[in-house]
C-alpha cells in the first residue's frame, strides 16, 4: 500500500509539473467564467466542486476533458453502465489494478457491482478536478451507509466517508489509462471488517 501511495505521489507530481508554464494559467478568480463555462450542467451529471484548467490545451479539449472525467464519476456515482460506456475506451487499461478485478473497462464496472452490494446508496463527490494537458486528476469522496455484505459481513447501517485520488489518461476522445488510490483503511475500519 506505501509503494503505490508513493508511485501515485510520484505520477500525480510529474503530471502537475509538467507544465510549469501554464500553471501559471491554472488559477483563477471567481469573476472568471472560462473554467466554470466548461462544465457540464446536465441533470444527472456530478458536479465539479472546484475545477482548475490548464488552458494551454484549448477550450474544446479542455471541455472534453472536463466532461469525460463527469462522465466517469457520474457512474461512480450512480453505477450506470451507460455513463461508463460514454467516459472509457473499449482499450481502457487500469494500472493500480487492484487484486481480483478484471482489467479494462470491465473492471470499473465489477467493482461498482461488488461495492454497491454493501453500500447500494454510494454516493461519489467530485471534490476537485484539476485538467492539465491530457491528464485528468480528481480528488473524490465515497459515501453511503453500509447496509449490505463485504467479505461475508452483513452491514448494520455504518456510515462511509472515504477519499480517493485518481489520475485519468485521456486520448483523442475517450479515457484510455488510470491510475487510482483510495484509503482503503478507513473504509474497511468503517465497515468494521479486516482486509
Amino acid at each position: 500500500m506505501r509503494s503505490r501511495t508513493l508511485i501515485l505521489t510520484a505520477v500525480l507530481a510529474a503530471c502537475l509539473a509538467g507544465g510549469t508554464a501554464a500553471a501559471a494559467h491554472a488559477h483563477y478568480r471567481s469573476s472568471d467564467p472560462w473554467p466554470q463555462n466548461l462544465i457540464d450542467r446536465s441533470p444527472g451529471l456530478v458536479q465539479p466542486q472546484a475545477l482548475t484548467v490548464d488552458r494551454s490545451i484549448g477550450e474544446k479539449r479542455a471541455a472534453q476533458e472536463v466532461q469525460l472525467a463527469q462522465q466517469l464519476y457520474t457512474f461512480w456515482n450512480t453505477g450506470q453502465q451507460t455513463y461508463l460506456d460514454a467516459a472509457v475506451s473499449p482499450q481502457f487499461r487500469d494500472n493500480t489494478l487492484p487484486t481480483g478485478r478484471p482489467q479494462g473497462p470491465t473492471g470499473p464496472a465489477f467493482a461498482s457491482k461488488n461495492f454497491r452490494t454493501a453500500v447500494p446508496d454510494l454516493t461519489c463527490e467530485l471534490s476537485d478536478l484539476l485538467v492539465t494537458g491530457d491528464k485528468i486528476t480528481a480528488r473524490l469522496v465515497f459515501r453511503g451507509h453500509f447496509t449490505g455484505i463485504f467479505n461475508g459481513a452483513q452491514g448494520k447501517g455504518q456510515n462511509v466517508d472515504f477519499n480517493a485520488i485518481d489520475i485519468q489518461h485521456v486520448g483523442t476522445d475517450k479515457i484510455i489509462e488510470d491510475w487510482h488510490i483510495e484509503d482503503n483503511q478507513t473504509l474497511l475500519a468503517q465497515l468494521g471488517v479486516n482486509g
